[in-house]
């Protein structure tokens, strides 16, 4: 490459406003785009080493809020009005009417049922019996594989090891819990260390490679919907006929029909999630709160559960078992998006779990909404009077 295609940087500090206007100044020459409102920020660049490289400036980024939703969670208790960033017309409009709903029908009630970070190497053998033979001395040594991790980090803790032999091959999912944090990295870690440990004193020689792709980093699996990756979170209510039919006009028996049919097209498809769109109240949450926007691969997945009761009552709940999510480290820290998350009272410690609770109430506030407008007919009005249709 030579050095006039080279982008600038500065070996001592590089994260600065000098160095910013430098940058934008040679993309102007390379590309004629005039940076202006991308060189227009508030915020310190020297906050930003660990988050970005090659920095230019901020991408200003809509944020409006809905709500307030009532919450009966364990975590998180009381109404919370939600950052969501969006350039999607309807979107937060449509996110508070489905928390006008939940409120008038008494509040959501989330549960966090467990949660578990992973890094899965796999270790490589002559033959399918020396794999197998390893395994068995993974059970046994449980407790000293456990300790090899953990002396790398103070927060996480190596729960359990799970095991799958394929070939000469046997693949391990060492699963943690990592506090506040989202933990890929810290995961990454504490497993290489167990994994030099194990290298370095099993009776069966082994190579290994760090990541045999089971951990499903930025990937929908449907072994995260089976064991849980991130938190396992449900979000559950039961909608009252009379609330449903006033304010959405829309009655429970015509809802529960149409999430049947819902159900069999999603699962004709190979849809990842089967109710309307749990991508978008997670994504724009994700992007107002500094969480990695790219784990919303995994996040979106889960089920929309429904049963209409007797009186004509309906239960609707969300599960989604592999949300990722964090109020320490990553973005999170950064000054807009810490904003975003004192919002929701979710900034220090012990609060990640409070935050999945919120995400999957609003899940269930968005698809409640959408799926009322679908079968009134709200849907396409919706975005002429307001969104990208007008």
């Amino acid at each position: 490459m030579s050095d006039d295609t080279r982008i600038p940087r500065n070996s001592e500090n590089d994260h600065t406003s000098e160095m910013a206007e430098v940058r934008r100044e040679f993309i102007k020459q390379k590309t004629g785009a005039d940076l202006i409102h991308t060189g227009q920020f508030s915020i310190d660049p020297a906050v930003l080493p660990g988050n970005i490289e090659n920095f230019i400036g901020i991408v200003q980024m809509p944020v409006g809020v809905a709500g307030p939703v009532r919450i009966n969670g364990e975590h998180a208790k009381g109404e919370f009005y939600v950052p969501l960033a969006t350039t999607e017309g309807t979107l937060v409009a449509s996110y508070s009417r489905g928390m006008r709903v939940i409120n008038e029908c008494g509040g959501v009630k989330t549960t966090v049922v467990e949660g578990f970070m992973q890094r899965a190497p796999a270790f490589i053998f002559n033959d399918a019996r020396e794999a197998r033979d390893f395994g068995h001395w993974v059970d046994e040594n449980f407790d000293k594989i456990k300790a090899a991790a953990e002396t790398t980090t103070s927060i996480g803790k190596l729960e359990h090891i799970q095991q799958w032999s394929v070939s000469k091959t046997k693949y391990l999912r060492f699963n943690y819990t990592t506090g506040d944090a989202a933990g890929q990295n810290m995961v990454g870690k504490a497993t290489l260390m167990a994994c030099e440990w194990i290298k370095a004193n099993s009776p069966i020689p082994c190579m290994y490679m760090l990541s045999g792709n089971m951990d499903t980093d930025k990937k929908h699996s449907h072994l995260n919907m089976l064991h849980s990756r991130g938190k396992r979170v449900i979000a559950e209510i039961i909608l009252k006929k009379e609330v449903l039919a006033r304010v959405m006009k829309v009655d429970t028996k015509m809802l529960a029909g149409a999430s049947v049919l819902a159900n069999t097209g999603a699962q004709m498809a190979g849809a990842a999630y089967n109710g309307p769109h749990s991508a978008n109240g997670i994504a724009s949450l994700y992007i107002a709160t500094g969480q990695d926007e790219a784990n919303v691969v995994e996040s979106h997945a889960g089920m929309l559960s429904h049963e209409l009761l007797d009186n004509g009552d309906l239960y609707m709940s969300v599960t989604l078992p592999s949300l990722i999510v964090a109020t320490f480290g990553g973005g999170t820290g950064l000054p807009t998006q810490n904003e975003c998350l004192q919002m929701l009272g979710c900034v220090g410690k012990g609060k990640a779990e409070k935050f999945a609770e919120i995400v999957a109430a609003t899940v269930l506030a968005g698809d409640i909404s959408l799926g009322c407008a679908v079968i009134a007919g709200h849907w396409v009005s919706s975005h002429d009077q307001m969104g990208r249709n007008r």
